[in-house]
């Protein structure tokens, strides 16, 4: 059974926008829910975000402005439900910020399950950012 045009579309416009959201509620899952637990995938030996980011080599301004930044390019992923033009600029923002945690994991020799919510949500950003753009160009 051959997809028609239409039904394509919709099917990848219905893949972005859960992608969209995905990344947008983890990130608020792991800024407000688990800012201060030991969730098994924190760097180096950290057992909460704070350490998390000294494990790293990084300040508590650092740590507040890479929170603020994410759970700012987050929020306007889920706006960009209302306002679309904001979907590509937030979830490639996002997707930038989740290359830098994983070079952090990488710099302080995290095994490979350390990275794998920053390498999800990377995922879900990058589908967001493409399929929405491609929704446009098809329109």
């Amino acid at each position: 059974m051959q997809m028609t045009g239409t039904k394509m579309q919709n099917t990848t416009q219905a893949v972005g926008k859960i992608a969209q959201t995905v990344a947008a509620l983890w990130i608020y899952n792991v800024w407000f829910n688990r800012f201060n637990k030991d969730t098994g995938y924190r760097g180096g030996n950290a057992a909460n975000m704070k350490e998390e980011f000294a494990e790293y080599g990084l300040s508590e301004k650092a740590m507040f402005a890479t929170g603020a930044t994410k759970v700012g390019l987050a929020t306007a992923m889920l706006v960009g439900h209302a306002v679309p033009k904001l979907v590509v600029p937030a979830s490639a923002g996002l997707a930038s910020m989740m290359v830098g945690a994983l070079g952090a994991h990488a710099k302080v020799g995290d095994p490979a399950k350390r990275s794998v919510p920053a390498a999800s949500v990377l995922t879900a950003a990058v589908l967001a950012a493409v399929l929405h753009a491609k929704g446009d160009r098809s329109s």
